[in-house]
């Protein structure tokens, strides 16, 4: 790896982590400090009713910000807050459970300068270590078709959890966003494509955990349901003041 020339800050959305964010942060730390660049990771409490901010706080490493005193309000609505407030020059959001290692994160430095690149699970390369259950599986893909047929072509994984911005890229979609539920993903993505930013798909390795929040039920009618928001935005013109800032 050679030496960096840019700065670069983590997003981490956390609700009801305590059991699972200690030893995410600290393979983080561990491995950014060993990279020669400047960082901060921004731990974006989405208003935990368990002891997660309490056990990031014991962690006190000055690398670490933590942004509390929200109510919950969605993993969308927190990585939001992270990536506005984030100063550095690129911006990656992973989640709480390391489920993408953050060592996949070399890749993404390999391929810089960038506009936006994204982890996929769905091209070659890709390494699924710890798979999802069959109907998991059948669900996404199900999930895919559609997002490709309602929203927009040429991304084969939306939803994968690491993706980086650079700061300005990262300040003209994440201000734009509606959708603060589980698939805010396909709204910053669908805004990139309007806004014309690019967009590389880098394939990563991705751990099923199974421990995950995501209620199968529930969370597919609420993700159907914001993706017919996200096409009724466009056709409203919602998203039609989308220049540059």
């Amino acid at each position: 790896m050679q030496s960096a020339r840019f700065s670069i800050s983590i997003v981490v959305p956390a609700y009801n982590e305590a059991k699972r964010i200690e030893p995410t942060l600290r393979v983080a730390i561990g491995f950014l400090s060993g990279l020669n660049l400047e960082y901060e990771i921004i731990v974006v409490d989405d208003g935990s009713k368990d002891d997660t901010v309490d056990v990031v706080k014991n962690i006190g490493d000055a690398h670490i910000i933590i942004a509390t005193g929200e109510p919950n309000r969605g993993k969308g609505y927190a990585v939001r807050r992270g990536m506005l407030m984030a100063k550095n020059d690129y911006v990656l959001m992973t989640d709480a459970d390391n489920s993408t290692p953050i060592e996949e994160f070399k890749k993404f430095y390999d391929v810089l300068p960038a506009d936006i690149v994204i982890g996929s699970r769905a091209i070659s390369g890709s390494e699924i270590e710890v798979r999802q259950p069959l109907y998991r599986e059948y669900a996404g893909k199900f999930f895919n078709f559609v997002v490709q047929m309602l929203v927009f072509r040429g991304i084969s994984d939306t939803q994968c959890g690491f993706k980086m911005f650079s700061r300005e890229a990262a300040r003209n979609i994440f201000s734009r966003t509606t959708i603060y539920g589980w698939s805010f993903d396909v709204e910053v993505l669908y805004l990139a494509k309007k806004l014309g930013y690019s967009v590389k798909q880098i394939p990563v390795i991705w751990r099923n955990d199974k421990d995950t929040k995501l209620k199968f039920f529930s969370t597919a009618f609420a993700i159907m349901r914001d993706l017919i928001k996200i096409r009724i935005n466009n056709l409203r013109g919602v998203y039609s003041s989308t220049s540059k800032r």
